[in-house]
């Protein structure tokens, strides 16, 4: 079983990756296709994939931030998520994994985000740019915060402002 860790590889320089995870490969893409469009001052490399593990054989740069998108509708999304959990290693959770909700009707939810549906063009925008923020941090590009700090200031807060991201 090959388990993803957060240094197994070394950084790039100036380099930023996110690997999202999820079952709806047109809203990945599309959340994706968003997060490209943002200002960035490092190198973003986006990847995506269905599911956990990822294949062996390809070589890949360092994963900064692993975000899982589940989808409420489906108990397909859910369990994929929960299976590819078993490939991801411990010390990721310390500030570099995220779970993005989609397909909510309420006010509540379980993660950072509002889960709002992503088909949403100004939604999209908003997870894009706090996501690329995210990343930065996680990347260590951004100077006195690290994700520890970051996963600290996201829980003592309901609803972050984008500047405190």
């Amino acid at each position: 079983m090959s388990v993803l860790r957060p240094m197994d590889k070394l950084p790039g320089l100036n380099t930023a990756t996110i690997l999202l995870v999820g079952t709806e490969d047109a809203l990945l893409q599309q959340l994706a296709d968003s997060m490209l469009k943002e200002d960035c001052a490092s190198e973003l490399k986006v990847h995506l994939a269905n599911s956990l593990p990822l294949p062996s054989s390809v070589t890949r740069p360092r994963i900064d931030l692993i975000v899982f998108v589940i989808n409420l509708h489906s108990k397909h999304s859910l369990r994929n998520v929960e299976e590819s959990l078993h490939h991801v290693d411990a010390t990721f959770f310390l500030g570099k994994v995220s779970f993005l909700v989609t397909g909510a009707r309420g006010a509540g939810c379980l993660t950072v985000f509002s889960a709002r549906p992503l088909q949403i063009e100004d939604f999209r925008a908003t997870m894009a740019q706090r996501l690329v923020r995210m990343l930065q941090i996680c990347a260590g590009h951004v100077p006195g915060v690290s994700a520890l700090n970051l996963l600290s200031l996201l829980r003592s807060s309901e609803n972050p402002s984008l500047e405190d991201l």
